[in-house]
């Protein structure tokens, strides 16, 4: 399984409540904050909910 690197580049003040639990889900708790997690279906669409509050990297 291959590895992404999960980075937040916004913020998630005056987002709805499911978007701020889908971030700390993933492990992101301030701004500019990473997480290496495996990328599976379960975090792919968590990172699709958040698309536009993340930069997503593949890791070597």
């Amino acid at each position: 399984m291959k590895k992404i690197k999960i980075t937040q580049i916004k913020s998630g003040i005056d987002r709805s409540e499911r978007q701020k639990q889908t971030l700390i889900a993933l492990g992101l708790k301030k701004l500019n904050a990473s997480k290496e997690v495996e990328a599976t279906p379960q975090i792919l669409g968590m990172v699709n909910k958040v698309s536009h509050l993340v930069k997503v990297e593949e890791v070597a």
